[in-house]
């Protein structure tokens, strides 16, 4: 018999015993889901004297809105800026192996590469909803070419560009199409990035300032025309200094438009920020922080030397050097693993720990209103957490794809 013939046949599940993420809180009752969005139990009842027909006793735990990681280049051996011909299966194998991490959504990204790479790799990985095949895809993170020769960080420099004329032609014969593209990070100090970045931006792109050496009057003009994200703060940009504090200082800035938040990536891995410099980023704009891994090839490998893009990479402990330097190329840490870490490094609350994960990237994205929240009628992506926060279970669109085993 069905659930409830007023408004559809769809079995519905109820999950109980639990904590969920709602309204900044924790609050203890019970989550609705039917076609995998998440239901107002009010309505269930009274309008439709509707019932569950699948109950899930989570035992207590947390749960949490699917953490959405806007910032991962690869991991268990795939590089995302390696042009295969089979690229889509190497971004559906980690796409599946970080379900196991809560991630539901991320961006797949790709670091500076010749234009050869991006006319080969873009067309081939669709946006798309997760399930049991693993996480869904936003859209691709595009952080290059257009970025700092001197903040470059691991980017190859024989691949970097400049806009010329026409900044945005430059931008379609480097990457040959826009399509799929979720996000671009560029440096806002190169000459004709300021159209680029109101054209992007128009088009639905989210532009992101990083690898860097702008000042901040650089930096709250690219704001102004649209920009909306930092990459990974601190790293690839001018120190803070008190005279001029470069981009770091569009946390405090007094030019952000009325109504607009920009937010920022950090990468909470222990090693990329100083747990004092992550505490500062904090205090002073807690709704903009959003936790990304910059997880690379070597996430979930062993040590020894891998590839990221067109550089040779070694895993030394927690650490991942270009080889023979000791400049760092992305992180091998787990989206959980950052969580746990941010909220152990800032003394931030649980909600804020997974709102960083979760609602502000939705945020960024524009797609708040079905993704990084448990609002009804938004998407049941959820992750079951204990207390520790550590993952016991991912569910997409009210289907559980990954359980850990007992």
């Amino acid at each position: 018999m069905p659930s409830n013939k007023s408004v559809s046949d769809a079995p519905i599940t109820q999950f109980v015993n639990c904590r969920i993420l709602k309204d900044h809180k924790l609050q203890r009752e019970d989550l609705w889901v039917r076609e995998g969005k998440i239901l107002d139990p009010e309505k269930l009842f009274f309008d439709e004297q509707g019932y569950a027909d699948e109950c899930v006793d989570c035992e207590g735990s947390i749960i949490a809105p699917g953490f959405i990681d806007v910032q991962i280049n690869g991991g268990y051996g795939i590089d995302f800026s390696q042009a295969s011909e089979d690229v889509s299966s190497g971004v559906s194998f980690v796409a599946q192996k970080i379900l196991e991490h809560g991630v539901t959504s991320f961006c797949p990204t790709l670091v500076t590469s010749p234009p050869a790479v991006y006319h080969k790799v873009l067309p081939q990985v669709k946006v798309h909803n997760g399930g049991k095949h693993g996480a869904g895809v936003l859209g691709f993170h595009l952080e290059g070419p257009f970025i700092s020769t001197e903040k470059k960080g691991a980017h190859p420099e024989k691949f970097l560009r400049t806009f010329q004329n026409d900044g945005l032609q430059d931008v379609m014969e480097a990457y040959g199409s826009l399509d799929n593209v979720a996000m671009v990070t560029l440096a806002p100090e190169l000459a004709r990035s300021r159209s680029v970045v109101r054209e992007l931006s128009q088009m639905g792109v989210t532009v992101s300032l990083g690898h860097s050496v702008a000042n901040l009057s650089q930096a709250e003009e690219a704001v102004q025309h649209g920009a909306s994200f930092i990459t990974h703060l601190f790293n690839a940009m001018l120190p803070f200094h008190h005279r001029d504090p470069g981009i770091v200082g569009l946390l405090t800035s007094d030019q952000v438009p009325a109504g607009r938040t920009v937010y920022y990536g950090m990468i909470a891995d222990g090693i990329h920020t100083n747990p004092a410099a992550l505490r500062i980023a904090h205090r002073a704009h807690p709704s903009g922080l959003v936790l990304v891994t910059d997880a690379i090839t070597a996430m979930g490998l062993p040590p020894g030397r891998h590839t990221l893009g067109q550089q040779v990479i070694e895993i030394q402990g927690l650490h991942a050097y270009v080889a023979g330097t000791k400049t760092l190329c992305g992180s091998i840490a787990t989206m959980d693993m950052c969580i746990r870490h941010f909220k152990q490094a800032s003394g931030c609350s649980v909600e804020e720990a997974l709102e960083a994960a979760s609602l502000h990237p939705a945020q960024l994205l524009g797609i708040s209103n079905r993704k990084g929240n448990l609002d009804y009628g938004s998407d049941a992506d959820l992750v079951l957490l204990d207390d520790a926060l550590n993952v016991k279970a991912t569910y997409i669109l009210g289907e559980e794809v990954w359980r850990k085993g007992p």
